[in-house]
């Protein structure tokens, strides 16, 4: 479906974070492992999420929808598969990489696939990983891509890690850990991208149990005698959905609140509100509420984004939108996402007028009068929403297979239809 996006003027609106994608799945694959009866309030209920939760079903873990919850019966870290199981896990490389490890939790091989792109999204690093905790893989079709076929058993011991391209890597060994039959100590000899994400693997590891001991990112040990033990558990709004909503403050003008965070959040891309902040807009965090105002002019700036990866296309359409120039660093591990994220938003906002120039490591941008335009975000969720938001800012662009964003924000949409900002 088309959506058709027209300028809007200055706004004054409140909105209400969705709750996190990256830690509804973490949070799934513990629940999954801990012994007993887990319930999981505020899941985000999302494409991805659902992906890990029926894969999990298919590992015969039960997995039960009551009133916008999720109740969860564990396998107390041994999955009572019934054979060879084949995972599809289509466009969810989250789900795709977190299950991997988890795979020499069960009996019978595994094999995990995924749609055209996710066969295009490298994952050789981690089953490069793998044989040196007792896992042996198999590639189906290309070596270091999926689909693949794991099987072993996971023996733990030290394994060095390769987290340049995804640290999505790291956390699927880290999940697993606590079942290991000896500790796992994981060392990353280079800094992972998305980094902070890591953050939110050890977060949601320690509150159902498990023991981590960590040096930065360089090093984390996990105990394989504290194992995941069942609880209740709420998820936190998620601040890289919340950066639409920021963003819409930043480029029409005007207040934006957003309930559901919290400004102690190990999130990464809570840093969105810095860059807004650094461009001129007043950011103020209360109790569970950010707000983002923006009176005056937006000034470009140099920022590091390699912690906060989601919010960077978002980022690019405020800066399109400023009077002076801005770079945006740390990036070049966007190639490998749902779409080539650095060519592709540079490619699409050249169309409606915007300069770009694109390095191995940065995206510079630099305003220019931007006209109207169809935007097809190659089924990429953030490429869609990024550029609905700079449509509100200057009128006349349509996005194209709108429903993309349902892999990580259903209600997107009918929210900014419900604010009146959509026809």
């Amino acid at each position: 479906m088309d959506i058709s996006i027209e300028k809007t003027g200055s706004v004054d609106l409140t909105f209400a974070a969705p709750p996190s994608k990256s830690f509804t799945h973490r949070a799934l694959i513990a629940a999954a492992l801990a012994e007993g009866k887990t319930t999981i309030f505020r899941p985000l209920e999302a494409e991805d999420t659902r992906l890990t939760a029926r894969a999990l079903r298919k590992l015969n873990v039960t997995v039960e929808e009551e009133n916008r919850r999720l109740v969860v019966t564990g396998c107390n870290g041994a999955f009572p598969d019934n054979g060879t199981t084949t995972l599809d896990l289509e466009n969810s490389g989250t789900s795709l990489r977190l299950l991997t490890t988890l795979a020499l939790l069960c009996r019978y091989p595994v094999v995990l696939t995924g749609s055209a792109r996710m066969q295009e999204r490298p994952i050789g690093p981690l089953t490069d990983a793998l044989p040196a905790i007792g896992g042996a893989v198999e590639f189906l079709n290309n070596p270091g891509y999926p689909p693949l076929k794991v099987s072993g058993k996971l023996n733990g011991g030290p394994v060095v890690m390769d987290g340049s391209k995804s640290s999505q890597f790291i956390s699927s060994i880290l999940m697993a850990a606590p079942y290991a039959q000896q500790e796992i100590e994981v060392v990353i000899p280079a800094p992972p991208a998305s980094a902070s994400y890591l953050d939110i693997t050890v977060s949601v590891m320690v509150a159902f149990g498990a023991k981590v001991t960590r040096t930065g990112y360089e090093r984390f040990v996990v105990s394989n005698t504290d194992r995941y033990k069942a609880r209740r558990y709420t998820i936190e709004g998620d601040w890289s959905s919340a950066s639409y909503f920021f963003a819409i403050a930043a480029v029409c003008g005007g207040r934006v609140r957003v309930k559901n965070l919290g400004a102690d959040s190990v999130q990464g891309d809570r840093r969105f509100a810095d860059a807004l902040a650094a461009m001129g807009c007043s950011v103020t965090y209360g109790k569970d509420t950010v707000t983002v105002e923006r009176t005056g002019p937006l000034t470009g700036i140099m920022f590091d984004m390699s912690t906060s990866p989601d919010t960077v296309q978002t980022l690019c359409m405020v800066a399109a939108v400023a009077k002076t120039p801005t770079t945006i660093t740390g990036i070049s591990h966007l190639k490998f996402k749902e779409s080539d994220r650095i060519t592709g938003t540079a490619d699409r906002l050249r169309a409606l007028g915007c300069g770009v120039d694109v390095g191995e490591d940065s995206l510079a941008i630099r305003p220019a009068p931007l006209h109207g335009g169809t935007i097809d975000p190659a089924n990429d969720h953030r490429m869609a929403m990024s550029f609905a938001v700079l449509g509100l800012g200057t009128g006349g662009i349509t996005i194209r297979n709108s429903e993309c964003v349902n892999k990580s924000f259903p209600g997107f949409w009918e929210l900014l239809k419900n604010a009146g900002l959509l026809v």
